[in-house]
């Protein structure tokens, strides 16, 4: 078993909330706290989620993260 680890990142709108939601759906845990930031080039708050996941397979750099 291997755990892979991402990062969802988004601006602060219900977009955010529904990456989450659908990590949450496919298996992926919540890791740590989320963060928020100010972009002052755009405007926007953003958001940031880390998540982790077991997978069986070994890890390899060049799995697509979001597949698995």
């Amino acid at each position: 078993m291997s755990m892979i680890y991402r990062l969802l990142t988004e601006d602060d709108t219900s977009a955010f909330c529904h990456k989450i939601s659908l990590a949450l759906s496919q298996g992926w845990s919540l890791h740590g706290a989320p963060t928020m930031t100010f972009d002052p080039v755009r405007g926007v708050m953003r958001c940031g989620q880390a998540v982790t996941k077991q997978i069986e397979a070994p890890y390899a750099p060049d799995m697509k993260l979001g597949e698995q």
